[in-house]
């Protein structure tokens, strides 16, 4: 399973990003589906995730600002980011989780990694 991130950038305060991640290889079924960012001396955070029912969670933080969505046709997580601000400069990281077949136990995916910087 390969997971490809993009999207990541440098952008003015409040300006806006989409950040995009696909899943694929051998997959037979998705589950949470989500973002978390790593700052500079700080810890991995989770940002936002979306349940293969579309229930979604953010951190407090970036509530009404970003918004995370699915298309599972594609296996594909999308994260939008709307009103950015210095402090959610980070590489941020998609996860996946993933069932390859119908008998196998469910495993956690991560993406390379891509870098926001939000910087006047």
């Amino acid at each position: 399973v390969q997971l490809q991130a993009s999207g990541g950038g440098l952008v003015h305060p409040g300006g806006s990003l989409r950040l995009s991640c696909a899943a694929s290889g051998s997959i037979f079924s998705i589950g949470v589906m989500g973002w978390y960012r790593q700052a500079p001396g700080n810890l991995r955070e989770l940002v936002a995730g979306i349940t293969p029912y579309d229930s979604v969670n953010y951190l407090d933080s970036v509530k009404g600002r970003f918004t995370i969505s699915r298309v599972n046709a594609n296996n594909t997580v999308y994260l939008r980011m709307d009103n950015l601000k210095p402090e959610d400069t980070a590489v941020y990281y998609c996860t996946v989780e993933v069932q390859k077949t119908p008998d196998d136990s469910w495993g956690d995916y991560w993406g390379q990694g891509t870098q926001v910087t939000v910087s006047s």
